[in-house]
């Protein structure tokens, strides 16, 4: 089971043009949005990535607009995130050993980010619906490849309320107002 206290939400390169030309986009983001609400409602911390920044552009703004309540975003040149050292640095000191992993291209740079987190011994868990690639082909061969490395899988709805355990109580009526 997940535990909040253990879990971090890491967001993989959500950005510039290439996020809108993402297989189902206007929905990515959408869910990508309320799964950042949703945590934030368990206050699990929140890291996220950008590819060359100053090449691709930032975070898509609808997704920055809440993301920078959070943390500051961390640009990276690998593909994957785990090779940025303010990323292993800030990632390390939270502590937490449950990554929840969402963003694009899911056979690129989310396939390598959880490749290597799970090799330093972190339970990942892939939120699909918060995950995406060009096309959808691309999207479910990176899942699969994730899943056969050891990766959990897993939908926004499905992990909220896990994460809340019962339908009773404030956070309960919150998260039902971003589900709906």
């Amino acid at each position: 089971m997940l535990n909040p206290q253990e879990c971090v939400l890491v967001v993989v390169d959500v950005q510039g043009k290439l996020a809108q030309v993402m297989d189902s986009s206007a929905e990515l983001h959408q869910t990508l949005l309320n799964l950042i609400k949703g945590t934030a409602l368990f206050d699990i911390p929140t890291l996220w990535l950008e590819q060359l920044p100053d090449k691709l552009g930032q975070t898509s703004p609808i997704l920055y607009q809440e993301l920078i309540k959070h943390s500051s975003p961390i640009a990276k040149q690998h593909f994957s995130g785990w090779q940025a050292e303010q990323f292993k640095e800030q990632l390390t000191a939270l502590n937490r050993t449950q990554v929840l992993l969402v963003g694009i291209e899911s056979h690129v740079c989310v396939y390598q980010t959880c490749s290597d987190l799970l090799e330093n011994d972190f339970d990942v868990h892939l939120i699909v619906d918060a995950i995406s690639s060009r096309t959808y082909a691309n999207k479910q061969l990176g899942i699969e490849m994730m899943q056969h490395k050891g990766a959990q899988i897993t939908n926004m709805e499905s992990l909220l309320f896990e994460l809340q355990h019962e339908a009773v109580g404030e956070r309960f009526k919150a998260l039902l107002k971003l589900i709906k």
